[in-house]
């Protein structure tokens, strides 16, 4: 695209933004988190003394129901130094999210994550999106906003800062972005995978839900939003592989069988 066009391009889509969940939107399950917190299990990093915090932690916050204790209790990480958030290895992202992303790239749409996960997953997630599309020429700084950690001495106390990113927090987040970039709302997408993203493609004009899930997909339906599936290739070609293998062996058995004096 020539610098003119550029910015005519930019100019027209002012006031446009993409805003994507993570775990199970723009990257296939399990999630970044449960795959950090399986490195360090891994790894022998976490305490005894940090799985009783966090079984006391979830009986603290029960009363406020389970999502507040899926998406507050960190204890697990309490003490582990800051640094093993670089032990993490790169993400898996969906083949049609990237191309979805770099769609809005190209439009000069701005593009931001939105996540439940902790923060510094949600910043390395935004980095090798931002690889992917320098690939492909596109230079765009992708911005995010999820669950900060609480730290204390280069290490995680365990307590997040501010409110966890997740259900109506989300949407909230959306709408303090959109008043400091002067974004016109009706005009912006959404992206989500879960009945708790419900409230963030509702904040926009353009919401659609990806892979939803059971209770989404109803309430996607219901409010006529679109509906993408992602991942799914992989899935019909190897059913495809297998259906072309059973039908080769059950030739071969029939010859067998036919050169033995067998009939079907």
């Amino acid at each position: 695209m020539e610098p003119r066009e550029a910015e005519d391009m930019a100019e027209k889509n002012a006031g446009v933004a993409a805003f994507f969940d993570l775990d199970g939107t723009l990257m296939r399950l399990p999630s970044l988190e449960r795959r950090f917190f399986s490195m360090l299990r891994y790894r022998n990093l976490i305490e005894v003394r940090n799985y009783v915090l966090s079984i006391l932690e979830a009986v603290r916050l029960l009363p406020r129901g389970i999502n507040q204790i899926m998406h507050r209790n960190k204890m697990y990480l309490r003490g582990i130094s800051v640094d093993e958030e670089d032990s993490l290895k790169a993400q898996s992202f969906y083949r049609e999210a990237i191309e979805r992303v770099a769609w809005h790239a190209e439009r000069a749409h701005l593009i931001v994550i939105v996540s439940g996960t902790l923060e510094f997953l949600a910043e390395r997630a935004a980095r090798a999106l931002e690889a992917h599309l320098g690939a492909r020429g596109l230079v765009r700084a992708i911005r995010f906003s999820a669950t900060r950690l609480e730290e204390k001495n280069e290490r995680w106390t365990g307590r997040i800062v501010g409110e966890a990113m997740f259900g109506e927090a989300k949407a909230r987040a959306v709408r303090l972005i959109a008043a400091a970039e002067d974004l016109d709302l009706q005009r912006c997408f959404a992206y989500g995978n879960s009945s708790s993203d419900r409230w963030m493609l509702e904040a926009v004009g353009k919401p659609a839900a990806v892979n939803p899930s059971n209770d989404l997909g109803r309430i996607a339906r219901r409010n006529d939003w679109a509906v993408l599936r992602w991942g799914k290739e992989k899935t019909f070609t190897q059913r495809a592989q297998r259906t072309q293998r059973a039908g080769e062996s059950n030739h071969k058995l029939e010859a067998v069988r036919a050169k033995a004096g067998y009939r079907a």
